[in-house]
């Protein structure tokens, strides 16, 4: 049986901890997921969705330290209570999804691993059974090298996982899982490979004509897009940064758009406000909040190739060499 629960408990804290940590590089990323669940059409919780971003940072936080206490062997007894909790309520949201196909992605382990639906819930299924081993031992979990040492590992990793969660929100998320990360090559993501659906669906880029300008764009050298998935909620300051860039741009030649879901009217009273040299894009919301986790922020193609991302903070770096 201790070999039983020394099992379980490395398998339980690794899990937690990997999880944890591919959400805390992109906490926005989950918050995108729950608002998915709050929406009307899945949970009908719409009232929450304001407070998407706070639960995600506070669930993942809970998600990744209990991992870690786990795997220290601090507080045995409140740590697998509460990592029976919260396995419980990831069970419900995965069977939800999986049974009402309501999220096709729970987004349980961000974008670094994709599951269906169901293979999530027999995922929680399995970890229900090893968590429940910990709770009924708990006495058996000691401390992997001596309390003290496991409890200031806890609370310096609990430091540590804020300023990460704090650096990512103010600029971009430190590790990209997703298909326009730098390096990668949109129209190669749009391919299909084999039986396999593309990585990426639903990049199209139309103009306030109705013109499809997504060959264009992927097709030039040196092209600069300022991305704000919905201009209502974007950060307004940021647009100075924006003015200044976009200008720089124009000058070296690039090819500049702002790819956008809002409508033609707000961007028009920025782009008088601002003073910008250069017109929009349309383009799907989700597509947009899934490319960069900035609103407003930057990214530079060539050739269809991811070359440069920035958030609106840092886009004094976009040409400083």
């Amino acid at each position: 049986m201790k070999i039983l629960i020394q099992i379980s408990r490395f398998f339980v804290a690794i899990t937690f901890i990997f999880s944890g940590f591919v959400k805390l590089v992109d906490p926005l990323g989950s918050a995108y997921k729950f608002e998915e669940y709050f929406g009307y059409d899945v949970l009908n919780l719409e009232f929450l969705i304001p407070y998407a971003l706070p639960f995600s940072i506070f669930l993942i936080l809970v998600e990744i330290i209990l991992g870690v206490t786990l795997l220290m062997g601090y507080l045995p007894k409140i740590t697998s209570w509460s990592l029976l909790a919260i396995i419980v309520v990831f069970l419900f949201l995965t069977w939800y999804s999986a049974y009402y196909n309501k999220v096709t992605d729970c987004g349980c382990f961000g974008d670094a691993i994709k599951l269906s639906s169901w293979g999530t819930f027999y995922k929680n299924i399995v970890m229900v059974f090893f968590i429940l081993l910990l709770v009924l031992k708990h006495k058996l979990i000691m401390p992997l090298f001596n309390l003290n040492i496991a409890k200031w590992t806890t609370f310096l990793s609990f430091l540590v996982f804020l300023y990460v969660t704090y650096y990512v929100l103010i600029h971009l998320p430190i590790i990209d899982f997703r298909p326009y990360a730098i390096g990668k090559n949109i129209p190669e993501g749009m391919e299909y490979v084999g039986d396999e659906d593309p990585a990426i669906h639903d990049f199209f880029l139309e103009s306030i004509e109705g013109d499809d300008l997504t060959n264009l764009v992927l097709t030039s050298d040196n092209v600069l897009l300022v991305v704000a998935y919905n201009l209502s909620i974007s950060d307004i300051e940021g647009f100075s940064n924006i003015k200044t860039v976009t200008d720089k741009a124009l000058q070296k030649g690039y090819i500049v758009y702002m790819l956008t879901s809002s409508m033609n009217e707000e961007f028009e009273t920025i782009k008088k406000e601002f003073n910008f040299n250069f017109d929009l894009l349309f383009c799907d919301g989700i597509t947009l909040k899934t490319i960069i986790r900035a609103n407003p922020g930057i990214l530079t193609l060539q050739n269809g190739t991811v070359t440069g991302k920035w958030s609106w903070v840092d886009a004094s770096k976009v040409f400083n060499n």
